[in-house]
């Protein structure tokens, strides 16, 4: 089969189009046959060996967590799939070595559900990572009905969700983002604010009592208004910045591969409900170049990769 591969650790010229020997198929794993391959900032910097001692990768790796197509082959003791149904799946492994940018993927159970009939393989492909990051935040940020929330980061792939996450569970959203995406904020039901100096007064202006929730999806500099905006009893969650927790007594959150929440997250897009901005989609064959426009850091909406 073909695939996306790297063979040792750096930028995106260690990417190569290979041939490889088809998945191992173990007892509660699916082979899944891949249409849609999505992105995340996430594959490049284990690419980039940024995350040695926190995540194992077997050389030569193939990238990618995110994967929607069509069962294959069965394990032996998996009786929710049958050979050719449509799946997606955040299927990340305890170690990287055989992921979604290729032909085939092997898919542990645990990470799959069956794709709707009314979500095509491309926003499907979308979907996972960044659509699990945003409602397990908000789950455990105990966000509800009537919420003020602030969301950093809120036009990016995970703000983007949890915007419409926050909305569907009756929330007031603000979010954070360079002007050029308020319009795009809008339309998914926030308030948006430019983030950077004077962030809190700005906040407060929309919110003078402070809000009751903040996600941080940016990392940075984002959390240093948090004191100032954060209410005595508000929560704080973050994915990239550990002084949620540390400081603010908060969650510093990794996102974990949840099927259940994923068919919810499926359910809800299909319905059109949850909308889900593709940026850009590439070939197989232009699946470094992919990487290499998601390295840019300008794109709103995810990008993916078509097999």
């Amino acid at each position: 089969m073909k695939a996306l591969t790297y063979s040792g650790f750096g930028g995106n010229e260690r990417f190569e189009i290979t041939e490889r020997d088809m998945p191992h198929i173990g007892p509660d794993t699916l082979v899944v046959r891949v249409v849609a391959a999505g992105l995340n900032p996430v594959d490049y910097k284990v690419r980039g060996g940024y995350l040695q001692g926190l995540i194992d990768v077997t050389l030569p790796a193939v990238p990618g967590w995110d994967v929607a197509g069509v069962v294959e082959k069965v394990g032996v003791d998996t009786p929710e799939f049958s050979v050719g149904d449509p799946v997606l799946a955040y299927a990340r492994a305890d170690v990287v070595h055989g992921g979604s940018v290729a032909e085939y993927m092997p898919v542990p159970v645990r990470t799959a559900t069956r794709k709707p009939d009314g979500l095509d393989f491309t926003a499907a492909a979308a979907l996972p990572l960044t659509g699990l990051t945003a409602l397990q935040s908000i789950e455990r940020s105990g966000l509800g009905n009537g919420s003020t929330v602030l969301i950093h980061g809120a036009a990016g792939g995970v703000g983007s969700f949890g915007v419409q996450l926050a909305r569907l569970r009756g929330a007031r959203v603000i979010g954070t983002a360079s002007e050029r995406n308020h319009d795009y904020l809008r339309e998914l039901g926030a308030e948006p604010v430019v983030y950077g100096d004077g962030l809190a007064d700005r906040v407060r202006e929309l919110a003078p009592d402070g809000v009751d929730v903040i996600l941080d999806f940016a990392g940075g500099d984002s959390l240093d208004s948090t004191p100032d905006l954060l209410q005595d009893d508000g929560t704080v969650v973050s994915i990239a910045d550990p002084r949620a927790a540390s400081e603010f007594g908060g969650h510093y959150l990794w996102v974990r591969p949840d099927a259940g929440q994923l068919a919810e997250l499926a359910r809800l897009a299909a319905d059109g409900a949850l909308r889900v901005e593709i940026a850009e989609t590439f070939e197989l064959d232009r699946a470094a170049a992919a990487y290499a426009r998601l390295e840019e850091g300008h794109t709103r909406g995810k990008i993916v990769v078509t097999v």
